[in-house]
């Protein structure tokens, strides 16, 4: 029997992979990654490592979560060791959970190796404290994609009870987002930053708020992947921001 990791790569910027996933990466035989997972860490894989692509774009699959799953299963149950490389952390938003699940009902051992995520990474390259002692005491991670009838009660306790909103996956249903926050209560003045590519040497950060946030965003044709940071704390961006003062952000299509 093998084992399987299951590792954050962090947020982009190779330099915020921890040193256990380093190390689970270098004794690997078999890599199974992610789209935003940055390419620069699979030069860490040992030679003869298989590096297998399952990543994920918007209504589109290169491999189905139930397929991983099975790879992830025949591959330690021949012996090898197997790291699932995913962008970020495995458990905030990236199913990390269903594959321990998968992986615990099959009797693999496997390993979870945290990652930073996005939601903190990104807002602090961006100059953005995700809580601050004078205007938020708590913080959520929420995911974009929700926007049923059944989530009207989610972003209702959202609006009017956490002062900042980490928002994965959501320039897609922006228009829907800021909707539901006036809705509910939040100040359509209230400060909003988008961090695109976040943490790579191609970041690139817009702020409005959120009457005027989605005319900003179609102006500037940001895209996914980007973080929405939605609260008072997008004001101390002007007075702290640095990463985007010592870098040259532009928009490649390398990436």
């Amino acid at each position: 029997m093998g084992k399987v990791y299951l590792v954050g790569a962090g947020p982009g910027d190779p330099d915020l992979l921890t040193i256990k996933g380093l190390k689970a990466i270098q004794q690997a035989d078999v890599i199974l990654y992610d789209r935003l997972v940055n390419k620069e860490l699979l030069t860490h894989a040992k030679e003869g490592a298989d590096l297998i692509y399952c990543g994920k774009l918007p209504h589109y699959h290169t491999m189905k979560q139930e397929t991983i799953n099975r790879f992830l299963i025949k591959y330690a149950s021949g012996s090898k060791v197997v790291v699932r490389l995913k962008g970020g952390d495995p458990f905030v938003f990236g199913r990390g959970g269903e594959e321990a699940e998968a992986l615990a009902a099959k009797s693999i051992p496997f390993e979870v190796v945290p990652g930073i995520t996005s939601g903190i990474a990104a807002s602090a390259y961006a100059g953005i404290p995700v809580t601050h002692r004078d205007v938020s005491a708590c913080v959520a991670f929420v995911t974009g994609h929700a926007h049923g009838e059944e989530d009207e009660e989610k972003w209702e306790g959202l609006a009017k009870g956490v002062d900042t909103l980490a928002i994965y996956m959501g320039v897609g249903n922006l228009p829907f987002i800021r909707d539901r926050l006036i809705r509910y209560g939040k100040s359509p003045e209230t400060p909003v930053a988008l961090v695109h590519w976040g943490t790579t040497d191609v970041q690139k950060t817009v702020t409005g708020t959120l009457a005027d946030i989605v005319e900003v965003v179609e102006r500037e044709c940001i895209q996914n992947p980007s973080m929405i940071i939605v609260g008072e704390v997008v004001r101390f961006r002007e007075k702290i921001k640095w990463f985007e003062n010592i870098s040259e952000p532009a928009i490649s299509e390398a990436l």
